[in-house]
């Protein structure tokens, strides 16, 4: 089975999903990424005094490193403005997820719930296009499109501001459809993807995400409702 996931930045990938993208990897099937931006703007460029360019390209080599520690099937990076999504015709981005979309023919496409989980405007526009043409394909006769799941995270009942000042959004109990449980080899690889941006370790750090993470990842699963909910995000897969 295809299995895509689209994210806006470098290391959206290694922020969790990477646990199920290797336990998926391991189970047979056929995972890619693709990434909207090359994720230039971080504010960590500052403090090593490089340019947007110049950090896109750091964080580009970042990322051929997750795709090596994990053993992606394909990787796409575009070099659309990091932290601009906003500002663009949205059609330019929906063009170019068409395209790969297309192109690899995934069953099951993975992005962004429609809170982005952390609020970020580059998150949401990235739900927002993916969604649009998920729905448009499969209105337009794309049979192997059979599902879209949306990373998020429960809501436990905390307030949206989390230590180190990162904004967290949650998703409502009775919407997630699916919890993947990790093993410990699942975790470790969610560490090794991470340990690859080695310019990014102080926000990796202050973020919590390891420990957010835990043993288990949530999704949403778009059109779908699950009671009880599903451990597999290749599991009973609407009918074409």
């Amino acid at each position: 089975m295809n299995i895509q996931y689209i994210f806006p930045h470098p290391d959206d990938e290694s922020f969790g999903p990477a646990a199920v993208m290797h336990q998926q990897i391991k189970a047979g099937h056929r995972v890619y990424l693709l990434t909207l931006t090359k994720g230039g703007a971080t504010k960590q460029r500052h403090k090593l005094g490089l340019s947007i360019e110049e950090m896109g390209e750091i964080r580009y080599k970042e990322m051929l490193a997750v795709k090596r520690t994990l053993g992606l099937h394909g990787m796409t990076v575009l070099d659309f403005p990091d932290s601009g999504l906003k500002e663009l015709d949205p059609r330019i981005l929906e063009k170019a997820v068409r395209t790969h979309i297309e192109a690899i023919q995934p069953q099951v496409i993975v992005t962004y719930p429609v809170h982005g989980i952390s609020g970020f405007h580059d998150h949401l526009v990235t739900h927002a296009v993916v969604k649009r043409v998920f729905v448009e394909l499969k209105d337009q006769g794309a049979h192997y499109l059979r599902r879209l799941a949306m990373l998020t995270l429960p809501d436990n009942g905390q307030p949206v501001f989390q230590d180190g000042g990162f904004r967290l959004k949650h998703t409502e109990h009775d919407l997630i459809d699916c919890i993947v449980p990790l093993s410990q080899e699942d975790m470790d690889m969610l560490v090794k993807c991470l340990s690859c941006y080695e310019t990014y370790q102080e926000t990796i750090k202050e973020s919590g995400v390891i420990e957010k993470v835990g043993d288990r990842l949530y999704f949403e699963l778009y059109g779908e409702d699950f009671d009880p909910v599903l451990t597999d995000l290749t599991a009973r897969l609407p009918d074409v």
